[in-house]
């Protein structure tokens, strides 16, 4: 029942092994915003180079192996059931079968058969898949390919940001990012603080949702003998005693917190404080000009 320590995503994990610790928090942040926002309206070409090269920063990050191989192996199953659902569902109105006018008169006008294809290199072509009443196409197949790749880029460019910056770090870098809106009135220490504290609370949101299913594993409930309406009334008490349970938690936190007379922490008092050292000076430059150069590349090749 510990499996939510045993799948570490998005939790951070300390050591000085990997080259990945040691790149500026603000190139992180600019690399994962590249992960999220290049996938977008891009080719599939595209998404498959990023998952690409995100298994291979990974494969050479030096990172233990015990951290990475579960939450790996559990995304990947997810992408890939995401993918296959999603060559199912329907991608819109197939195409008539008699034309108004014939193709020939239509230059550049695609056939029937040409838009079912789901590949073709040279000679050799791949048809539809029919599985009875299912049919993949070439449009299914993208779509399952967009679901499942887009979902490994988003979890894992995150996870990996995640488990090798600290809290304070990512925080101190976000709000030197946001730094300009203060002239606009924006309260940045205020959101800088509050975001620490929601880091810091996220590991105490998965230990009440441990303790919960074990408590329910520990009663050998069958959600086959309590129907589909108790089951569901089960899990809605379920998700109401998870969210008492955490605001119980933070009550008890802000409690210590002004017992302890505590205040707003400013996000100059958590920079990092090797961000320009020698040793890394050279990596960051080249983690720079290689964004750029990915960066470039979407501009130009991004579309297929």
């Amino acid at each position: 029942m510990d499996w939510l320590r045993k799948v570490p995503i998005g939790q951070f994990v300390d050591g000085r092994s990997s080259w990945l610790r040691r790149i500026d928090p603000r190139l992180k942040l600019a690399w994962v915003l590249m992960f999220l926002l290049t996938p977008l309206l891009a080719g599939v070409h595209w998404r498959l180079f990023l998952v690409l090269a995100l298994c291979l920063i990974t494969v050479f990050s030096s990172l233990p192996l015990r951290i990475l191989w579960r939450p790996c192996v559990f995304l990947l199953m997810l992408a890939v059931v995401v993918g296959l659902f999603a060559m199912t569902l329907p991608t819109g109105d197939p195409p008539a079968l008699f034309f108004l006018r014939f193709p020939q008169e239509l230059p550049g006008a695609e056939t029937f058969g040409k838009n079912w294809e789901l590949f073709k290199i040279g000679p050799l072509s791949l048809g539809p898949l029919n599985f009875g009443s299912l049919v993949i196409d070439r449009r299914s197949a993208e779509l399952g390919l967009n679901t499942s790749t887009l979902i490994f880029t988003l979890v894992h460019s995150v996870n990996l940001m995640l488990i090798t910056t600290p809290p304070e770090d990512l925080v101190w870098t976000i709000s030197w990012f946001i730094a300009p809106l203060a002239t606009f009135g924006v309260p940045v220490e205020r959101v800088s603080f509050q975001l620490l504290l929601a880091l810091r609370f996220l590991p105490l949101v998965q230990e009440e949702l441990q303790n919960l299913f074990r408590a329910l594993s520990s009663r050998a409930l069958s959600m086959r003998r309590l129907g589909f309406k108790a089951s569901f009334g089960l899990l809605l008490s379920v998700g109401e005693r998870l969210l008492a349970n955490i605001l119980l938690r933070s009550e008890q936190g802000a409690d210590a917190l002004l017992a302890r007379g505590g205040v707003l922490i400013s996000p100059n008092q958590i920079r990092p404080i090797s961000l320009f050292s020698r040793k890394s000076i050279f990596l960051n430059l080249g983690s720079t000009i290689l964004l750029m150069l990915i960066l470039s590349l979407r501009a130009k090749y991004g579309t297929f």
